[in-house]
């Protein structure tokens, strides 16, 4: 999905509009495996992602890298907490594909925000969709069989086994890659 097609999904920009906010975004071609931001930095880039995968992660106590999110084609991706408060961040942005990226600044940001109030309107539903994704992802690690967690995955990222290694995404569901390859085995039921 392009940018312009996202952003009018959700708002019915005129084309003037249209032309100059995507104006404010820059193209970027990026490696697969490139790291966006590390732990500790501040983020200063929100990215739309039009081709590839992303994800953030985090390291524990015991230096392991535990995904946190995935992001995919025709989503934001960003260190949410660092991006707007402008602190460092808690977490990695790498992305995991071969990507094309669209970057904004936070201050590009905040003065689309201030010149067109359906910029306003268009954060808040991308907002409220995130937000509403984030909570599904909590609420099935906290009541769901590891089971479920994965149906529930492959219903957001159909295609993410082909797409991630297994240790990412054993550790995004917060189970052990003898469990998700256990259940990898005995198929989905979705």
């Amino acid at each position: 999905m392009s940018i312009s097609d996202f952003l009018v999904s959700l708002v019915p920009f005129t084309q003037t509009e249209l032309q100059d906010i995507l104006a404010h975004f820059k193209k970027e071609s990026v490696s697969k495996n490139q790291i966006l931001v590390r732990q500790g930095q501040i983020c200063n880039a929100l990215y739309f992602v039009e081709h590839g995968m992303g994800r953030s992660y985090y390291l524990n106590e015991g230096g392991k890298e535990i995904t946190q999110w995935f992001f995919g084609v025709g989503k934001f991706m960003t260190s949410v907490d660092s991006f707007f408060q402008q602190s460092p961040s808690l977490y990695y942005l790498e992305v995991l594909e071969d990507s094309v990226l669209y970057r904004i600044s936070k201050s590009d940001l905040d003065a689309l925000f201030y010149k067109y109030p359906k910029m306003e309107k268009m954060g808040r539903l991308a907002s409220t969709e995130m937000l509403t994704r984030v909570v599904n992802k909590l609420n099935a690690i906290q009541f769901q069989t590891a089971r479920e967690r994965y149906d529930y995955m492959l219903s957001e990222f159909p295609d993410i086994a082909y797409r991630v290694p297994l240790g990412h995404i054993a550790s995004y569901l917060g189970m052990t890659q003898e469990t998700l390859s256990r259940i990898r085995k005995n198929g989905s039921r979705t």
